[in-house]
């Protein structure tokens, strides 16, 4: 439930975690409690401040971008891999992804849009049918509904997604995966370069400087 509240904007970036009022609100006992909040944490999603608490992981353009560059090599060996489980069942379901995705461009609904760019990516990353790429799709709802604000998903983008998005549909079908994970790298290049040109309203982390970081070369 919390997993969820905090994909679906419940809980405001960096938002306090207040263990005594979750456990009231949730009717749950501190100790499942703690648990959760410790695979949230492990999950990337709460982080734990020493002497200030729990905390929804606060978003900024080095988070999102690190996490895009992790995205780029996971899609694109999610992609490979499903052009060699390619059937007509999966490519079925593409087709009604990339078709709600065409509804939400043409009558632009950044929400719509979003969900269903997690759908596509999900669907690709559990065709692939490989356990370890799987257990990374927490990081998809992450950048895509967590880190990335709806006043960053821009239509002119969106798109140019969907065209992507087919085109990677197109060589998984063929059964071309080499092409597969070529699109699917490029297509997360193309996201980490719109992005880098957004401006954001967050300051780099602490833990970090900001000196030392690299903007992406896409």
């Amino acid at each position: 439930m919390l997993r969820e509240r905090i994909y679906e904007g419940h809980y405001a970036l960096g938002t306090p975690l207040r263990q005594e009022q979750l456990a009231a609100e949730l009717d749950v006992s501190r100790t499942p409690l703690r648990e959760a909040l410790r695979m949230l944490e492990q999950e990337g999603l709460v982080t734990v401040l020493p002497g200030r608490g729990v905390r929804v992981i606060p978003a900024d353009r080095w988070r999102l971008l690190d996490a895009y560059r992790l995205r780029e090599v996971v899609d694109g060996l999610a992609a490979r891999l499903a052009a060699d489980h390619v059937d007509r069942t999966l490519s079925g379901r593409f087709d009604e992804i990339l078709a709600r995705q065409l509804d939400a461009v043409t009558d632009w609904d950044a929400a719509g849009y979003t969900a269903a760019n997690v759908e596509f990516h999900t669907e690709v990353v559990r065709a692939a049918r490989n356990g370890y790429v799987e257990a990374q799709l927490p990081l998809i709802r992450m950048t895509s509904q967590v880190f990335t604000p709806m006043k960053l998903v821009d239509r002119q983008r969106a798109e140019q997604a969907v065209q992507e998005h087919r085109a990677i549909v197109g060589a998984i079908s063929a059964g071309e995966a080499g092409r597969a994970e070529e699109l699917a790298r490029l297509h997360i290049q193309h996201t980490i370069a719109s992005l880098s040109a957004q401006a954001f309203d967050e300051e780099p982390p602490d833990d970090s400087d900001a000196s030392e970081r690299e903007e992406p070369s896409e």
